[in-house]
């Protein structure tokens, strides 16, 4: 966890806390980014071969996969037709980091309280088309506040993961954590759409995340417009986000530029 120096400064909002049930059902209305299928809990669970995020982010093989994460970006780059790999590197760097937010901050949200989401206990299907299909092993509850939030999502996930993509593509670091702005925001917004009526506990949770030293300055801090840009409009027929740092695709663009 950061030093002790990080507190956010909106998490004075009273939270109801509710039982995590084991199908973590609340969820499901929600969206199929928010969807978290638990072992155990849910018919037609995976076989326990597919690995885990632990094994990925150490860039550990398992019996299905030599390199999980490899495998994840080539089938991605395949599908988008990505012209350079660090631009499918990512793009599925997003949707990953767009699940995980998802699952935590509606958790947090209705439940007052998280599931562990530590590496070793969620499952990734790679070749799983989007959203990345997840699996978790058994709910065991965690508080629901800003800080054990970005514990288990900020650290126990996005820094080895952005730290494994940097190492083997060579996407900016302000590119990666932009991307991890943008998929909080993303998951903010459609549980504010799905659900107004918990907008204020969104809103404070959301608030107090991106003042994380992480992702403080990723975001615009008035229009929610990121700073950096996750190379979308590189790809063929691609555009930009409605969050993207410009306003519309640049004609060329340097390599290494824009993240």
């Amino acid at each position: 966890m950061e030093g002790p120096c990080w507190v956010p400064l909106r998490v004075l909002v009273l939270l109801l806390v509710v039982d995590l049930d084991p199908e973590l059902a609340a969820l499901r209305p929600l969206g199929a980014f928010f969807v978290l299928r638990t072992i155990g809990g849910t018919p037609g669970a995976p076989s326990p071969a597919l690995p885990t995020l632990a094994q990925v982010y150490e860039k550990q093989g398992s019996d299905v996969y030599r390199n999980t994460l490899t495998f994840r970006v080539r089938k991605v780059a395949e599908a988008l037709r990505a012209p350079e790999p660090r631009i499918a590197a990512s793009i599925a760097h997003q949707g990953l980091a767009a699940r995980l937010w998802s699952v935590a901050l509606g958790c947090a949200v209705l439940y007052g309280r998280i599931p562990d989401l530590a590496p070793h206990r969620l499952h990734w299907d790679p070749d799983a088309s989007a959203p990345d299909d997840l699996w978790l092993e058994g709910v065991e509850s965690l508080p629901g506040d800003a800080v054990t939030v970005a514990d288990v999502v900020l650290h126990g996930h996005l820094e080895p993961l952005a730290a494994a993509l940097h190492a083997e593509y060579r996407p900016a670091v302000g590119l990666l954590w932009g991307n991890a702005g943008s998929a909080l925001a993303g998951a903010a917004r459609q549980l504010l759409e799905r659900r107004p009526d918990v907008s204020a506990r969104t809103r404070d949770l959301t608030a107090g995340l991106l003042a994380h030293p992480l992702l403080a300055g990723t975001l615009d801090g008035t229009t929610l417009r990121r700073r950096s840009c996750c190379l979308y409009y590189r790809l063929p027929g691609g555009g930009v986000c409605g969050d993207c740092c410009f306003t519309r695709a640049p004609r060329s663009s340097p390599r290494g530029a824009s993240g």
